[in-house]
């Protein structure tokens, strides 16, 4: 075992060159374009920043598909021609009555049928997406309780997909966007002092649309609307000409001849055709512009708008006009998020935490190196060196991964110094027993590395399944730590078998015809 080939030497130190590279990088000012440009990325906790926690609310979720189910529920009456009266939605039930006590039968064999689309049936969970209870001649229909949970997970992964989008338009560096729970999105941003403008970005639902402006305010079918400044309002027409689902792009820019901040879009193929039939039937009259139930601007049609671009105008500053292209590209959450808990860790807090966390590291690393000085002597000196070896190739590879350093990762490393040298020590003490029976001084080290390696593998794999188990089922700081713990060991074992067994094997073979005392 003391033998090494020139392959596995140049293949050793080209690994170690490599990541001492990349190490070396978080130490050094280079420009972000540059190739180089990896770095270790410092946690919430390390350079401070803000948390957030929000709770997707799907109750308007709910309601709105327990409407589109009564809609579909009436044509399946009707289909069926199955009687029925007083059909409505209260709460969160529809509520039917038949007219014929006998059309029961009839109304279960559609509603029970598992091929029929109107009441899914889930073979996962071997239930129906719907539930029924049958009152003498009324019915009440509502979600299942996996009907309901079908729902969570679709506004969950759909709410975490669209935060995702508007943060990263923002351009807030290593976010931190993860789901908590069946109904929780936990958010993290380093650096972010200030969260009010990622607030008010997620605090918006961005449900775009546009209707006609009604010429009466007694017109059936429409519903009063204010404007942003919450004192004006309109007459809206209920019927939606468009939706943002319509749009492809949304860009801020200035009007030419107001010198006024807009919003310039584009529209699909399908919303051009609308946009266009529309507003040639209507020049003359008004169209609103709605934001979450709230009336951007309503300009006038004054000609046909066929070319599929326009803009919406506002009493927007440049930021506004900003935020809200960008909410229009991300598109609509599908059910409004409620802010649980907020967060906000500053920078002079994380600085200390670093200093805090540096001094530990560095009072661990000298006391180690000293111990292992006065007690193997120049064993000792080559077991430091496989220490320094070892952080070295832990930076490099976390700057390789661009992994974020958190608290508990700072942890990580202090206790990847300790195990680092457990494995020199198990191997020295080995080798100490052997030299007692052995009188060749390269065999009893190569007995003493072969004898110890089922010790030092047994101990380090064990730790190794512990980190890997912490990371899957651990959340954020937890994750860091596993994730440092789980490189510190793979490091541990290549600077003990390979980087510190070679210095040990040189060593050996200058004074083979000596007697060292361990």
């Amino acid at each position: 075992m003391l033998y090494f080939s020139k392959l596995k030497l140049i293949a050793i130190y080209s690994i170690i060159f490599f990541l001492s590279i990349f190490a070396l990088i978080n130490f050094l000012d280079i420009k972000e374009e540059s190739t180089l440009s990896k770095k270790i990325n410092l946690g919430l906790d390390l350079q401070g920043g803000s948390y957030l926690l929000l709770e997707v609310d799907t109750r308007p979720v709910v309601k709105q598909k327990l409407q589109n189910k009564l809609i579909s529920l009436r044509n399946n009456l009707k289909n069926k021609k199955i009687k029925y009266q007083n059909l409505s939605l209260k709460e969160e039930e529809i509520i039917v009555q038949l007219i014929k006590k006998q059309d029961i039968n009839k109304f279960e064999s559609f509603f029970l049928d598992k091929e029929d689309s109107f009441n899914i049936y889930y073979n996962n969970y071997k239930s129906y997406e719907l539930n029924h209870v049958v009152e003498d001649d009324i019915i009440k229909i509502s979600y299942s309780k996996f009907g309901l949970i079908e729902i969570k997970n679709s506004a969950l992964d759909h709410s975490l997909e669209i935060v995702r989008r508007r943060i990263d338009e923002v351009g807030t560096k290593d976010p931190t966007i993860v789901r908590r729970g069946n109904n929780r999105i936990l958010i993290e941003l380093p650096g972010l002092d200030d969260p009010n403008r990622i607030k008010n970005l997620l605090g918006k639902t961005a449900n775009l649309t546009f209707q006609l402006v009604s010429d009466s305010e007694s017109e059936f079918g429409s519903e009063i609307l204010f404007f942003e400044d919450g004192i004006n309002k309109l007459n809206i027409s209920k019927r939606v000409i468009l939706s943002g689902d319509n749009l492809i792009s949304a860009r801020p820019s200035f009007n030419s001849q107001t010198n006024e901040a807009i919003v310039n879009f584009s529209l699909d193929r399908v919303g051009t055709k609308k946009f266009g039939r529309v507003t040639t039937k209507n020049v003359g009259r008004k169209l609103a512009i709605i934001l979450d139930n709230k009336i951007i601007s309503a300009p006038q049609i004054n000609e046909p708008i066929t070319g599929g671009n326009g803009q919406i105008s506002g009493d927007f500053t440049f930021q506004s006009a900003t935020d809200l292209a960008l909410l229009l590209r991300s598109g609509a959450l599908p059910a409004p998020l409620n802010i649980i808990e907020e967060r906000t860790v500053g920078p002079d807090l994380g600085e200390d935490s670093i200093k805090a966390g540096t001094f530990s590291l560095f009072i661990g690393f000298l006391l180690v190196i000293f111990y292992m000085l006065l007690k193997y002597k120049y064993l000792g000196i080559i077991a430091d060196l496989a220490l320094i070896v070892n952080l070295t190739l832990l930076l490099g590879i976390l700057t390789l991964l661009e992994a974020t350093l958190t608290l508990p990762g700072i942890a990580g490393i202090i206790l990847t110094v300790g195990m680092a040298v457990d494995a020199n020590v198990l191997i020295f003490e080995r080798i100490k027993e052997e030299m007692k029976s052995e009188n060749s001084l390269i065999h009893a080290f190569d007995t003493g590395y072969r004898k110890a390696q089922s010790a030092v593998l047994d101990a380090n794999v064990t730790t190794l399944i512990s980190a890997i188990i912490l990371f899957f089922l651990g959340s954020g700081p937890v994750k860091g730590f596993a994730v440092t713990l789980g490189i510190g060991i793979i490091t541990t074992l290549f600077s003990a078998y390979f980087f510190a067994r070679h210095l040990s094997s040189f060593y050996v073979m200058r004074n083979k015809n000596k007697n060292l005392a361990l």
